[in-house]
């Protein structure tokens, strides 16, 4: 379901808002933003040659998504929190893969800030996998996996 949001909510984008438009949705808040991130998490590696870039993100994404499976298989039956932790973070990476695979970038359009403080901007799968972080981290603390 994860994957099928976010990329439902990329075309939507591509479709209606052009690159580097900004329509102010909460003025002062929230903004949806078309912009294009060929680096990692906040533009991390963005500088890197596009090959280099391009192998190095497939790698990770591979990496990433083995390792939440691994976790999946090993959640005790009835761990509903982190089984959907997991899923969320699972669903969150193979929707910016797929825009990698397709754009060689990820396409970013939510926009917070306050003032002229702004969070980088991300999208559905990005948020996806930070809840999925989140909800992770708290299940750690409070239950063994």
């Amino acid at each position: 379901m994860t994957v099928l949001v976010d990329l439902a909510a990329k075309q939507i984008v591509l479709r209606t808002i052009p690159l580097h438009e900004n329509l102010e949705v909460i003025p002062g808040f929230f903004s949806l933003t078309h912009v294009r991130n060929t680096g990692a998490a906040f533009g991390l590696f963005a500088g890197q040659a596009t090959a280099v870039r391009t192998l190095l993100f497939l790698a990770m994404s591979i990496a990433a998504l083995g390792v939440v499976l691994f976790m999946y298989a090993r959640i005790a039956d009835g761990m509903r929190w982190a089984s959907t932790a997991l899923c969320l973070i699972f669903g969150g990476a193979v929707g910016n893969l797929v825009d990698r695979l397709r754009f060689g970038e990820v396409v970013d359009f939510f926009v917070v800030y306050i003032g002229s403080a702004h969070w980088p901007a991300f999208n559905v799968a990005d948020g996806a996998i930070s809840v999925g972080v989140v909800i992770l981290f708290f299940h750690g603390l409070t239950k063994k996996m």
